[in-house]
């Protein structure tokens, strides 16, 4: 199965650590993930530890929204990474993973998501999927940048 990877880049004008939480807290998602407002009556479940490394997250929602988990595997201040399962419309399981590096007095934060298809979703992926993925992230690393600067002292907002 070919392996692929979507990744974006912004940088945020918060330290690392403002950056960080907002990422590692299932619960702080609403405020910045390109998904958000998808489904208004998108059902979350939320489990493990509260957050960091076992925290987990379960959502379930209309036919454009999906159904999925999200699992933080390992969470270090540079970094958070996180097995993603997509059950609907669709079945995959990738890794997620956000690198935090501090730079130019706030952050540079690297999106990426990586994970293996086979030769179908591998064609689609190429003509359309990795298009659309990577417009989300940019999207959602613009959302994380508002979220983090209105709670920096540092930031813009």
């Amino acid at each position: 199965m070919p392996d692929f990877a979507t990744t974006r880049s912004a940088h945020i004008d918060a330290p690392p650590a403002t950056v960080h939480a907002l990422v590692n807290d299932f619960r702080q998602w609403p405020r910045w993930s390109p998904w958000e407002g998808i489904d208004p009556q998108l059902q979350r479940t939320y489990s493990g530890a509260a957050t960091g490394a076992g925290s987990r997250y379960a959502w379930a929602g209309n036919a454009k929204a999906g159904a999925g988990t999200m699992e933080i595997l390992r969470s270090e201040p540079s970094r958070v990474e996180i097995a993603l399962e997509f059950i609907k419309p669709f079945k995959a399981a990738n890794i997620t993973t956000f690198a935090f590096a501090p730079a130019a007095g706030g952050t540079d934060v690297t999106w990426t998501m990586t994970g293996q298809r086979g030769v179908v979703m591998g064609l689609m992926g190429k003509l359309y999927f990795d298009r659309a993925i990577g417009k989300d992230f940019e999207r959602g690393l613009g959302s994380l940048r508002s979220a983090a600067e209105s709670e920096s002292p540092t930031g813009s907002g």
